[in-house]
């Protein structure tokens, strides 16, 4: 808010957290819908195995430096764009697609010139992404046109398919940062906090993994 020219909101305990983020995020209470969609988002994120950044959270935790270090280390690497910037650029690209006619020929054209397809493929997932389904979900049980739902499916199924057309040795498939993008764009968030917002689900899961360190 204060980026925005607005002043701070107080944090309300008595609020869940995720209902509490969009209420200082808008200033006003949010709807049952909103905060469990978000929600869903922040259990989805919280912990992925041992990514970059857990990895170097529990790094700095098997030093002794303290679970505040193990945080801080890992939202320092978090703010690498390999690492923590996947989701933003997914909303760059539908909006250069713009509509789901255009959908295949714009991701036609990005791959003839050797682009990434954002939100699709995994390092790890050589199946869909289970993660996407429940953000998917998520993103329906706020309206049936949430966050530009319709042209987000025409621009993936399309992708799915010329992706099999060209690629078909390799499974690439539809991951988290698809519709994380979506969801938290329908919330009010800013693409450029996206990031941020993945840090505070994440926070829970590196303090499980310092803690795990220290313990063992």
């Amino acid at each position: 808010r204060k980026r925005r020219g607005l002043a701070p909101i107080a944090p309300d305990p008595a609020l869940s957290q995720a209902a509490d983020t969009l209420r200082m995020l808008r200033g006003e209470a949010p709807t049952a819908a909103q905060a469990a969609a978000l929600d869903t988002y922040l259990v989805t994120v919280c912990d992925h195995g041992l990514n970059a950044s857990t990895f170097a959270a529990r790094v700095t935790a098997s030093t002794l430096a303290g679970l505040t270090s193990a945080v801080l280390t890992g939202l320092s690497t978090l703010k690498g764009p390999l690492h923590g910037g996947a989701p933003g650029p997914v909303i760059e690209m539908l909006d250069a697609i713009g509509g789901a006619s255009n959908a295949r020929r714009w991701i036609e054209s990005a791959l003839d010139r050797g682009d990434r397809l954002m939100g699709f493929g995994h390092r790890i997932y050589r199946v869909r992404d289970p993660r996407a389904d429940a953000l998917k979900r998520a993103l329906k049980g706020l309206s049936p046109d949430a966050g530009r739902l319709a042209l987000a499916e025409a621009v993936e199924q399309a992708a799915l398919q010329i992706l099999r057309e060209r690629k078909p040795d390799r499974s690439l498939q539809t991951n988290v940062e698809f519709y994380t993008a979506l969801l938290l764009e329908a919330l009010g968030f800013d693409a450029s906090e996206f990031t941020c917002v993945f840090a505070m689900g994440r926070t829970l899961g590196w303090l499980a993994h310092a803690r795990e360190q220290v313990a063992n």
